[in-house]
């Protein structure tokens, strides 16, 4: 068992709102986690799994269940199976308001929980369980190792890459062929089997719902439906360009990510090490590998973009916090960096307080008076004396 960074925020937030609800993919940890935190709550806990037939039955009458039990915190394992238990929730919580009623654990954003966010409004706190984070692995894995399998716990303590490439092939498939599809998603598997691969392609790239349109052979609307759904069920994420009013001609489009780097190095059949720095996904790779690490661990008041303009000004990562840009983050696969004339018309554009160049293994120099050179590993206390961190 890991020590995940989300611990204190649960028991944090389970003495304020009378529902928490902790969201994330499948087999990222949400049940483990909550069942620890809970083993010496301070009142009884019932734990119901939506998945299991005999747990399904206890719910025949949900309402005579939650009040016969008002008294206990009932934790709703996989709650997207019954999204029909919003409204009742709500009245229930509305009977007999205090802190830790409930503890809702899904495998889909709010926006896919259709109901939640306005049943539950004023009631409810979401919280995102991502896959393990480098600093929660450490010391343990190094990040090379974590990079490599990617932060799902049973992925990354696999034995050995052929265990390692046999639960990720069957991740997949299991995500493809049955839990998108019970979500509510609408498309024949082999379809999102070969969007996801076409991810791979432009992974850490701007993303052309035109070009994938053409090559899927589908409409621009289904693409974008698709891709909003992936994004739902926390297996991409989109990135959106930083707009600032300067009068230059910026880029619109999204960076796509594949969110976690073992789910993309399955999607691309690189199973090692060698294999990853022999391809050339690597500076993608990388890229997507920080930027899934950093923004893992913003507060909800700092927003992630990137920034790029048509005459080539261009930052990996522009951290915003209270509508000014306080962070910026070049993101390099070398421990001897350097910053490309478009970097530095992007600092004069946006004139950041902190500028850091992300790299594996160089750290703590200054690479010009207001460019500092961090590793994947230093770079956190930057971040943290910049406020960007929770």
């Amino acid at each position: 068992m890991f020590n995940r960074a989300l611990s204190s925020t649960i028991q944090s937030c389970l003495s304020t709102f009378p529902a928490v609800a902790v969201l994330g993919p499948r087999q990222v940890g949400k049940t483990t986690l909550v069942k620890t935190l809970l083993g010496h709550y301070t009142k009884e806990v019932l734990y119901l799994d939506l998945e299991y037939f005999a747990d399904q039955r206890r719910l025949q009458e949900p309402d005579l269940f939650f009040q016969a039990n008002q008294d206990k915190l009932v934790v709703l394992d996989e709650i997207q199976r019954m999204p029909r238990l919003f409204p009742l929730l709500r009245a229930m919580i509305d009977q007999h308001r205090i802190p830790g009623r409930f503890v809702l654990l899904g495998s889909a954003s709010p926006d896919l929980l259709k109901n939640s966010s306005e049943t539950l409004a004023g009631r409810i706190i979401y919280l995102e369980l991502s896959p393990l984070h480098l600093l929660e692995v450490e010391p343990v894995y190094f990040y090379r190792d974590h990079w490599l399998k990617g932060g799902f716990p049973d992925a990354l303590q696999a034995p050995d890459q052929t265990a390692w490439h046999f639960w990720m092939e069957s991740f997949i498939q299991t995500y493809v062929q049955r839990d998108l599809p019970q979500l509510g998603l609408a498309a024949h598997p082999t379809i999102i089997r070969n969007l996801l691969t076409m991810l791979v392609t432009i992974h850490g790239g701007l993303l052309n719902y035109s070009d994938l349109s053409r090559s899927l052979d589908l409409s621009v609307k289904t693409i974008q439906h698709y891709i909003g759904f992936l994004e739902n069920a926390y297996l991409i994420r989109r990135v959106a360009p930083y707009f600032v009013n300067i009068g230059k001609r910026l880029v619109k489009a999204p960076k796509i990510f594949i969110r976690d780097s073992g789910l993309l190095h399955a999607l691309a059949d690189i199973s090692d090490y060698n294999a990853l720095t022999g391809s050339i996904l690597l500076g993608s790779s990388w890229e997507g590998y920080v930027v899934q690490q950093i923004i893992a661990r913003l507060p909800m008041n700092v927003t992630p973009y990137y920034y790029r303009t048509q005459n080539g000004a261009e930052l990996d990562l522009i951290l915003v916090k209270a509508g000014k840009p306080v962070v910026a983050i070049e993101i390099r696969y070398s421990n001897d960096p350097s910053l490309k004339r478009g970097n530095t018309e992007a600092l004069t554009d946006l004139q950041t307080p902190v500028n850091l160049v992300i790299t594996p293994e160089a750290e703590g120099y200054w690479l010009r008076k207001d460019v500092k050179v961090c590793s994947i590993q230093s770079v956190w206390p930057e971040l943290a004396n910049a406020g960007v961190l929770s």
